[in-house]
Formats: structure tokens, sequence, C-alpha cells
């Protein structure tokens, strides 16, 4: 179990992020055409999970249009915005911002990613979300670098999530 923050009141999740040096769980989300993603979809580039409490949020849609910047940039690199938000309403909020980088995931049906990960919120307004988090892979799914967001209302350390790309 982790211990973060919203808005300086303490909330917590299931578990703890994946260790660096390890291997990434494999997952099954939804993508925006409701067909089912796992990580090996993925197998053989460079991934970062963006992974977030709700689209419909200021700090959250931030964080996936700075991603879809910095990926229009990296070779071989997917970033991954994942979060419990329907599938139409990621495929909405992309569509209005004309991000065409990043590929949009849901943990919608059955919360597996959030358990696996261990981001799932089991306190607190946001139970049950997802918590801000940054995984970073290289491309045979060994974790390179984690960042679970202390404080939930601020954006992730993109720098850091960057750098290990760039020395993977």
């Amino acid at each position: 179990m982790a211990t973060v923050t919203l808005h300086g009141d303490n909330i917590e999740t299931k578990g703890n992020l994946p260790k660096v040096g390890s291997k990434a769980p494999d997952f099954k989300l939804t993508d925006t055409n409701l067909a089912t993603k796992s990580l090996q979809d993925y197998a053989g580039h460079k991934v970062v999970l963006n992974i977030f409490p709700s689209i419909d949020t200021g700090t959250c849609a931030a964080s996936v249009r700075q991603f879809n910047q910095e990926a229009s940039e990296l070779d071989n690199t997917k970033v991954l915005c994942i979060s419990k938000d329907l599938p139409f309403a990621l495929n909405r909020f992309c569509a209005a911002e004309g991000l065409d980088n990043v590929v949009s995931l849901s943990d919608f049906k059955d919360g597996n990613f959030g358990a696996s990960y261990g981001v799932t919120f089991t306190t607190g307004p946001l139970e049950s979300l997802l918590s801000r988090s940054v995984v970073v892979l290289n491309e045979d799914g060994t974790v390179l670098h984690t960042e679970q967001v202390q404080e939930t209302a601020n954006e992730p350390n993109y720098k850091a999530a960057l750098e290990a790309l760039m020395d993977a």
C-alpha cells in the first residue's frame, strides 16, 4: 500500500508500483474502439504508461497533452494514457484536442490493471480510480522508471520519464 495526498489529505492505494528492473505485469485494457489491448501489443517498443484518475480534470488533461507533444519527438515509443474513464470519454477528449501521438486505454471493465500495478485508490474521494503515476518500460517490458505523484493534483515529472527513455 502506498499513501499519497489529494489537496493535502492522505489517500491510499492498493499496492505499490512495479520495481525498477522488474518485468512489467501484463494487462488487458480497452481502447477507444472497444478492442482489448495487452502489454504484448506494444512489444518491441519503449512504452510510457501515463496513469491518471480522470481525463476530465485539468491536471490529467495537461499530462495527456504534454505526453502527446513529447511523444511526437520520440522514436520507437508508445505513450499509453490509462484511466478508468469510459473509452468514449477518452476518445472524445483526444479528438477534440487533436491528440494523435498517444494511445488512450481504459481499465473500466475489471480494474485488473489498477490492481496489478498497485495504483487503485482504496480510500478517499477518488476511491476505485487510478493514482497519478508514470511507468517507463524498455522494448522487452522491463521497468526503467516509476513515479507515483505524491500530491495527486500535481503533474508528473515529465523530464525524469523522458530521461529514462533516452537512457534506454
